[in-house]
C-alpha cells in the first residue's frame, strides 16, 4: 500500500522545520534532515532509523519494517508532539553519518 500525499503533508506540518525535505520513492516518501536520510513515510506511518539515542528518546516506540527485506525502524506514533519530533531530528542528525558523495 502506498502512502498518501496528505499523510506526508500532515507529517511535514507536524515537524515544521524548513530543513526537512522529502523524495518520492516507489509510492512512499524518503525524509531528509539537512541532507541526511533519517526515515520515511511508509504505508502512512512515520518510521525513523534506529540509533541508540533515538531508542532512548522513543523508549516505548515499537519497531516496524517499512517493506519486505528492509531493516527495522522505529515507528513514531505521536506525530503531533512537536517538541519530541524536534529533539528526534537533532539526535538523528548527530547520530547518522554524512551522505556519501556521488
Amino acid at each position: 500500500m502506498a502512502s498518501s500525499k496528505e499523510y506526508l503533508e500532515y507529517v511535514l506540518e507536524s515537524i515544521r522545520d524548513g530543513d526537512v525535505t522529502y523524495r518520492p520513492m516507489m509510492g512512499e516518501y524518503l525524509l531528509y534532515y539537512r541532507g541526511k536520510l533519517f526515515g520515511g513515510v511508509y504505508d502512512d506511518r512515520l518510521l525513523v532509523k534506529v540509533t541508540k539515542s533515538a531508542e532512548a528518546l522513543l523508549s516505548s516506540a515499537p519497531r516496524a519494517i517499512p517493506y519486505e527485506g528492509a531493516k527495522e525502524m522505529l515507528l513514531v506514533e505521536d506525530i503531533e508532539d512537536r517538541e519530541t519530533l524536534g529533539a528526534l531530528l537533532d539526535i538523528l542528525y548527530r547520530d547518522l553519518p554524512a551522505p556519501k558523495k556521488r
